[in-house]
């Protein structure tokens, strides 16, 4: 995923841009590292570099989908038993190009569902439905860059590669 420039000519550009550089920068941290580095956790979290995007994958679809959108799907969040909590655990076929695929697709579908919605309006998932679009997006803005900070430590920790 590229990072183009992109335009602050209206709001909606500039929440999209905004969200879009930082889902460029956690990706970042992925780029050229081996598969079996991606699953340490080198500092005292037990955050891992596939933990994240993995956590940030789902997060995506649910934002987007289920919680914007109204999407319903049954063997998932919130409606499949346990939650989210295990979001940051990796099973042995949780792998790089597997969960990238994914987030990218789940980056595709909410960019279209965030192209045809109005940023005013509200959410469809009934404990949110307070919320808007906009709202939506910049907490999105707010929680991948959390994550792809959390990225850029895991890596320089992992093998001194530094964000650029």
């Amino acid at each position: 995923m590229t990072t183009p420039r992109f335009s602050t000519a209206t709001e909606r550009d500039a929440l999209c841009g905004f969200l879009d550089k930082q889902r460029a920068a956690l990706l970042r941290a992925l780029d050229g590292i081996s598969e079996a580095d991606v699953r340490k956790a080198p500092t005292s979290s037990s955050l891992t570099l596939l933990g994240l995007l993995k956590h940030n994958a789902l997060w995506e679809r649910r934002w987007f989908q289920v919680i914007l959108a109204g999407r319903y799907f049954p063997d998932e969040w919130p409606h499949a038993e346990g939650g989210a909590d295990d979001d940051f655990a990796l099973g042995e076929h949780d792998t790089v190009p597997h969960w990238l695929a994914y987030y990218e697709e789940q980056v595709a579908a909410g960019r279209e569902i965030v192209a045809a919605t109005d940023l005013e309006a509200p959410c469809a998932w009934p404990k949110l439905a307070h919320r808007n679009l906009r709202w939506v997006l910049l907490h999105m803005i707010e929680e991948v860059a959390r994550h792809a900070g959390h990225a850029d430590i895991i890596r320089e920790t992992l093998d001194g590669t530094r964000a650029t």
